[in-house]
């Protein structure tokens, strides 16, 4: 099973050290990729919010191979144990699911066609994280389920 996470922005320098650290870790538990698009914004945070998010969302449905589950990464979304993020991952890949995509957005979030086309809406806080910040998360999370899957120690918490 491959998981490519596709973001829109590029994480700047004081987490891009974190986020290769763990978007290293997770590739001894899967097959990982990470595709970074350009902002729709110019990378300025400004723009008109319907254009920003048609023209990102553009970008990202072409990067969702055919019959890939879509988990769009929203504060809308449902939240998950680290335990049930690690057993939703595995359950996919028993059933040979052979592409899982995680979609970041950026500064205006995910546009509708974006939402429509996952099967999944999963928020990684209550809060609204950066790009950046969702994205460490993300990756961090994806090594804790391996480990869990694994049964090794990393994963402190309750099962």
């Amino acid at each position: 099973m491959t998981i490519t996470v596709v973001v829109i922005g590029r994480a700047g320098q004081s987490l891009k050290g974190a986020i290769d650290e763990f978007e290293g870790r997770a590739t001894r538990y899967w097959k990982l990729r990470v595709v970074q698009l350009p902002s729709g914004t110019g990378g300025k945070g400004k723009g008109e919010v319907g254009r920003v998010l048609k023209q990102e969302e553009q970008a990202i449905l072409k990067k969702v191979p055919d019959g890939a589950e879509v988990v769009a990464l929203t504060r809308g979304g449902s939240l998950m144990s680290s335990p049930e993020f690690s057993e939703y991952l595995q359950k996919l890949a028993l059933r040979s699911v052979q592409n899982v995509v995680f979609v970041v957005g950026g500064a205006f979030g995910l546009g509708a066609g974006v939402i429509k086309r996952a099967n999944r809406a999963l928020a990684l806080s209550a809060g609204t994280l950066p790009h950046e910040l969702a994205r460490l998360v993300l990756a961090e999370q994806l090594y804790r389920a391996g480990t869990i899957a694994r049964n090794e120690p990393y994963h402190k918490g309750s099962k």
